[in-house]
């Protein structure tokens, strides 16, 4: 309180690091007289001692090391998580099928969920699963499955029939299409538009990448014309890059896409 008030520094071991910045700033702020203080010295972070003749300008000089220091750190390290989190973004919607597939693969063959499947003689429990819309069932239920089931003799895995209960969806459907021999794809509006359809068709392309060396286990059936704009991209990378075969709906076509369908099963 005292506007004569002097104080002496001298003998201190003083430093001028970023843990006494707030001293070293008082120091050359306060209207306290300091003695004999072009005769002080203070210790640097590399060890040197200075004297501190100028003040502002040592105060200036660790200002400045300290917050570049800390604000390099803080950059970084918010650059490397950014990145992380975009690679990891990046590389999960990559490959999110082939994960999601991988994952359910190893959920269901934990359970013991599917049987073992001998890679030479190719058994399988059914020679198709089909997928279908739910606004498509009368289709399925009548013509489809009279003619290669009943008719046939076409063993057809369907979802409201043949699903295991207890299971959730998922497990089922990708049991299902790894227990087929091919996976018949019914493609209407009403399938591009259902999620659970466009799940089983990714998983059956996963099936075919992943556990059947590339064989094509797709069979698709497009029972409506759809325009290819309609069409998400790699639904349509299928099937132009696929043979497919058109649901004609008259007395003529239809004898000779039955006898395409029965044939390509079997």
């Amino acid at each position: 309180m005292s506007k004569n008030l002097s104080i002496n520094l001298l003998e201190n071991r003083l430093v001028c690091t970023c843990s006494s910045e707030s001293f070293i700033k008082w120091i050359g702020s306060t209207s306290v007289q300091l003695v004999n203080k072009n005769l002080t010295f203070c210790q640097l972070s590399t060890g040197k001692r200075i004297l501190m003749i100028n003040i502002p300008e040592i105060y200036k000089r660790l200002e400045k090391d300290c917050t570049s220091y800390e604000v390099l750190i803080s950059v970084l390290v918010v650059t490397i998580l950014l990145f992380s989190i975009v690679l990891i973004l990046g590389f999960s919607y990559r490959f999110r099928w082939k994960l999601r597939y991988v994952y359910y693969m190893v959920k269901i063959r934990s359970r013991s969920k599917i049987p073992h499947i001998d890679a030479d003689e190719k058994e399988y429990m059914y020679d198709a699963f089909v997928s279908y819309a739910d606004e498509d069932r009368l289709f399925i239920h009548t013509q489809l499955l009279q003619t290669l089931e009943k008719e046939n003799g076409i063993r057809l895995c369907l979802h409201k029939r043949n699903f295991l209960p207890g299971n959730d969806i998922a497990t089922n459907i990708t049991s299902a299409i790894h227990n087929s021999r091919k996976t018949i794809v019914i493609m209407t509006y009403h399938y591009l538009k259902s999620y659970w359809c466009m799940f089983e068709f990714n998983m059956a392309r996963m099936e075919s990448i992943y556990e059947r060396n590339n064989e094509n286990v797709l069979f698709l059936v497009v029972f409506e014309h759809i325009s290819a704009r309609d069409f998400p991209l790699h639904i349509l990378e299928v099937v132009q890059s696929q043979s497919y075969i058109e649901f004609p709906n008259d007395e003529q076509g239809d004898v000779v896409f039955w006898l395409q369908l029965v044939t390509a099963l079997k």
